[in-house]
């Protein structure tokens, strides 16, 4: 009579340790945050309701990840067709699952080019910087720095619309504005 209820013991305590073994297996795999893709030199080409190109993306590197759907870019360039062209650099971004918003990270740069021959470019450097493509918006709550020639403005942080061609700094502005001379024929 004891043998049959030790085999029943040794048939649970089997049967409970397998179970243990297969939710500690369910919960790492839960937990692992592994590339479902990674993409080499990509261009990403984006169109508006009329057809025309509104912007383009182009990296070295993208890596996406499904567990929770983000994708790494790595050296991103991110071009705004719609005259004066607007460019942002940086190290890396971070692309959200939609693709309505992308951090860019580390070493951010936007270049929005003179209106004509005779205006200079601006240049806008700051470390983070959240960009809505579609929407040609943006905002950074870092420091910011602008420069057009020799001017130079500092503030605390920025938001920018691309189609406006406004940039407003907040918090502590700082800056140096020279005129620009025109030069005569």
């Amino acid at each position: 009579m004891i043998v049959p209820l030790v085999l029943m013991m040794l048939l649970v305590g089997i049967t409970y340790w397998i179970s243990h073994i297969m939710q500690e297996d369910a919960t790492s795999q839960l937990l692992r945050h592994d590339p479902d893709y990674i993409i080499s030199h990509f261009n990403v080409r984006r169109f508006d309701a009329n057809g025309m190109l509104q912007h383009t993306l182009i990296a070295e590197k993208m890596t996406h990840y499904p567990d929770d759907d983000t994708t790494l870019v790595i050296s991103p360039h991110l071009t705004n067709h719609r005259p004066p062209q607007t460019e942002i650099f940086a190290q890396q971004a971070l692309v959200s699952k939609d693709s309505k918003e992308i951090d860019f990270i580390n070493d951010v740069r936007v270049v929005r080019q003179g209106i004509n021959a005779q205006t200079l470019s601006t240049v806008m450097e700051t470390r983070l910087l959240k960009v809505f493509p579609d929407d040609e918006t943006g905002y950074t709550l870092t420091p910011v720095t602008i420069t057009q020639g020799k001017s130079i403005i500092k503030g605390s942080r920025l938001e920018l619309d691309n189609k406006s061609g406004i940039s407003v700094l907040h918090g502590r502005v700082t800056g140096t504005l020279y005129r620009n001379q025109a030069t005569l024929p």
